[in-house]
């Protein structure tokens, strides 16, 4: 089989099965370009026709692997878990504040899943509760703690309930 032939058949589903994947089009370009590289240059190794989507998938998938392998070369290393658990988050308006006034069951919660990096199926057995009360308390948790960032920080909604814009608080103010 000729690379035209390859190109004409899968060109715009392994295009699109990048994008997917990396959903950046200039990367999805760049992989593309070296994966059609590829597998011109492999396709008269390729011994069994019948597995040539799956060979031509397969190319595609160590390329984008290959990608986030030469990114991660760049990228910074993880603050350590003896430092993550010093930094108190003060950059976050009044954040261990409302953190600290929680009820204790959802304060519990909040801590083992997202200061202390437990899954929440790990932090159901550390409390000895089922994963949907955890995720309940999560959902909860979150309520309150939206609500306060909104009265106290003056913190607004956008259209998702996510919170936005910048914080305008006496109390962090003062500090």
């Amino acid at each position: 089989m000729e690379t035209q032939n390859v190109w004409n058949s899968y060109s715009d589903s392994l295009y699109f099965f990048i994008l997917k994947k990396v959903k950046n089009k200039e990367t999805a370009n760049d992989i593309f370009q070296e994966a059609f590289f590829k597998i011109h240059k492999n396709l008269p190794k390729l011994n069994n026709k019948e597995k040539l989507r799956a060979w031509i998938f397969q190319i595609a998938r160590n390329e984008i692997a290959n990608y986030y392998h030469k990114e991660a070369v760049y990228t910074e290393k993880p603050i350590t878990e003896e430092k993550a658990e010093q930094h108190e988050y003060q950059h976050i308006c009044c954040f261990n504040n409302f953190i600290n006034e929680l009820p204790n069951d959802y304060k519990q919660v909040i801590e083992l899943v997202y200061i202390k990096g437990h899954t929440q199926k790990q932090t159901a057995n550390i409390l000895a509760i089922s994963l949907p009360n955890v995720k309940a308390k999560i959902r909860r948790a979150k309520s309150m703690l939206k609500k306060r960032f909104n009265e106290c920080c003056k913190y607004e909604f956008d259209k998702n309930g996510l919170l936005t814009g910048e914080s305008n608080c006496a109390r962090c103010a003062s500090v």
